[in-house]
């Protein structure tokens, strides 16, 4: 990850109206402030206090500095007092990174007995706050807005989901996706423009031959594969049939070349994710099945047949959820359980499901693949962890972008799979499968998605309103008549959105 770093500015609003007293005092309650959220350790990045703006120019000049440093993700502004909102249009005008409105106030309680005129001149978030909202309402500037007491969890919860999202915009503003080879021919959802993409999104998607790829591989040691299969052995449940049969030992090795070779490749090449097709494999030993499980756990973003989009949003999903429990991986809905008591969905793929989201140790098998290259090819099996999910499409419309989200429970499966040699995850849609899928064909949702325990709803709607696209959420609330109508709103909308 590459997060580390990274800071999110608290810039609070003020004026030289009240005197040198009530600054300093607002000073000091921003201060107070922003050591409190840090001090939380709920936040994935370290907030820094900024000096209290009290002029057109220092809040233009605040926002330049946070445009051009690279570990400021975004803004938090909070008017202690009453900015006058004229004041906040040039920068706003010219900032370019997210912001978040926080409408707070320092103190949670008014103290009765000693309320007095400069308690309130002091202490006038309430009306401050509303003069600021009006600006960026008034600008059409896309902002998240947190009310309540800095203190409460729920409070420090938002902050924190907005905080992951910027994380995200962040991250998706500098990524690199990496085409090994070309989409599984005829397939329409996985194409797109990736040069529309690059202006909503920022991110690049590179293409490279098979055997640029090949020739990485093909350099890699013999003791490094050795080292590699080592760790296999301590991370997995490994089959005796791989390290017992000269064969299957064989296909395990070129496994561990193909791993270690691509992430040379995109490490050297500075790629976050990748795609790759099993139409499209000439100059390797096979479609890499356990070496792009076990890249989606170190963090690389990941899409099949080609599936640029997916890979992206995998990719950002993961910097989003980083250090929450549960994990994200690359996922397709492949076959339904049906049955009188409640509709399912078996949500697997041919091999890439990331074992971040498994609910035990996952054993490491071999198996014959199939489809397109017919070899055998070690894998990682396990079924995903049990309770809340998203499942999430980035889609291309045609004239803009899309990310669909649907809410489920991912729960037990009812019997085993001895049969079926690849990772799964089970879960129930909600609101039910028929409103779900119903509801997710209207709205254009592709068969492959980025399926993650460690974000929220609430998260990817914050990061697709940092980026200015369309978001569509099938939840509990959805029901298909009124799903029906916000896409044609959503429809005129983004289209007059883009003017003539």
């Amino acid at each position: 990850m590459t997060t580390a770093n990274k800071e999110v500015w608290f810039v609070t609003g003020s004026q030289h109206l009240y005197g040198p007293r009530v600054l300093e005092e607002v000073a000091g309650n921003s201060q107070a402030l922003t050591a409190g959220l840090n001090e939380t350790g709920k936040l994935p990045v370290k907030v820094v206090y900024k000096d209290t703006v009290k002029s057109a120019a220092e809040i233009h000049h605040v926002c330049q500095q946070a445009n051009s440093d690279k570990n400021c993700v975004g803004l938090i502004l909070w008017m202690h007092t009453f900015s006058p909102a004229k004041m906040w249009i040039a920068g706003l005008t010219e900032l370019r990174k997210p912001w978040l409105h926080l409408h707070t106030q320092f103190n949670a309680g008014l103290p009765w007995n000693d309320i007095n005129m400069n308690y309130m001149n002091t202490h006038q978030s309430a009306h401050g706050d509303r003069e600021f909202g009006f600006i960026g309402t008034r600008m059409r500037k896309e902002r998240k807005v947190v009310v309540g007491h800095w203190q409460r969890p729920e409070v420090i919860s938002q902050i924190d989901g907005w905080c992951r999202a910027a994380l995200g915009w962040a991250e998706s503003q500098s990524l690199k996706i990496v085409r090994f080879g070309d989409n599984m021919r005829n397939v329409a959802v996985t194409e797109g423009d990736k040069v529309a993409a690059q202006i909503a999104f920022g991110y690049e998607v590179h293409a490279y031959g098979l055997q640029d790829l090949a020739d990485v591989v093909n350099e890699v040691s013999s003791g490094d594969v050795a080292a590699q299969i080592d760790a296999y052995h301590q991370d997995y449940d490994v089959s005796d049939s791989l390290t017992s049969e000269d064969y299957n030992r064989d296909r395990l090795e070129k496994e561990a070349r193909l791993e270690i070779g691509m992430e040379r490749f995109m490490t050297d090449g500075g790629f976050a994710a990748f795609t790759n097709c099993f139409e499209n494999l000439a100059g390797l030993t096979g479609l890499p099945g356990l070496a792009t499980q076990r890249l989606m756990a170190k963090g690389f973003g990941y899409g099949g047949e080609g599936d640029w989009k997916t890979a992206a949003m995998v990719r950002i999903l993961k910097v989003m959820g980083q250090g929450r429990e549960g994990g994200t991986s690359f996922m397709e809905d492949y076959t339904y359980n049906l049955t009188p008591e409640v509709d399912q969905v078996l949500g697997a793929h041919m091999l890439e499901v990331c074992p971040s989201i498994s609910a035990a140790k996952p054993k490491l098998e071999i198996a014959h693949h199939t489809i397109g290259v017919k070899c055998d090819v070690p894998r990682l099996l396990f079924s995903a962890k049990t309770g809340p999910a998203i499942n999430v499409s980035p889609i291309d419309m045609g004239n803009r972008f899309r990310i669909l989200i649907n809410e489920v429970e991912a729960v037990e499966p009812p019997a085993s799979t001895p049969n079926l040699p690849v990772a799964s995850a089970l879960w129930e849609p909600k609101p039910d499968l028929k409103t779900a899928a119903a509801a997710w064909i209207h709205a254009g949702g592709a068969h492959h998605t980025a399926y993650t325990q460690a974000v929220t709803t609430e998260m990817v709607e914050d990061f697709a309103e940092m980026a200015g696209v369309e978001t569509v959420v099938i939840d509990d609330d959805t029901n298909i008549r009124a799903l029906k109508a916000e896409l044609r709103y959503n429809a005129a909308y983004y289209h007059l959105k883009q003017g003539v």
